[in-house]
């Protein structure tokens, strides 16, 4: 499978994507008008024109990158699919010159697979914060920190 760069065209199946997996509480929801507001921070993987997964890598700060919204189609796991994404975003933040990747999950087992540490949420900057006010959980946050450091190859 081959991970691109999405498009602006992708960002409607990207949000039905994303807002299936929200919707059984696996992740948080994201607002369409997010996604084209964010199209540059996201990848995506496609099978014909079919968005099948996607990740972005969101920019917090000089040295703080967040990867999120990782989705992978049902009948599509399984197949390392999540993998090469966070791996597009890990090359993207070396690229970029971030040292830091973070992430906020319910699925800490899968990041922690592929090198995150769990961490105190506490530990992140304030400005990591902006959208939480947004989120329906807000402020009784059940997600998992975990933090990926350039040390571990970024």
């Amino acid at each position: 499978m081959k991970v691109e760069k999405a498009r602006i065209t992708d960002a409607t199946q990207m949000h039905k994507l994303i807002n299936h997996f929200a919707g059984k509480d696996e992740m948080l929801a994201r607002p369409l008008s997010e996604i084209y507001e964010n199209i540059r921070d996201y990848f995506v993987v496609k099978q014909g024109r079919r968005v099948i997964a996607c990740a972005a890598l969101h920019v917090s700060w000089l040295d703080l990158a967040e990867v999120k919204s990782v989705a992978v189609a049902e009948d599509s796991q399984r197949q390392g699919i999540g993998d090469q994404l966070v791996d597009a975003c890990f090359k993207e933040a070396k690229e970029l010159g971030i040292p830091t990747v973070f992430c906020l999950t319910n699925k800490p087992a899968y990041f922690e697979k592929l090198g995150f540490s769990q961490i105190d949420k506490m530990e992140l900057p304030h400005k990591v914060w902006a959208e939480c006010y947004r989120c329906p959980k807000f402020p009784n946050c059940d997600e998992v920190g975990l933090i990926y450091y350039s040390k571990r190859g970024i």
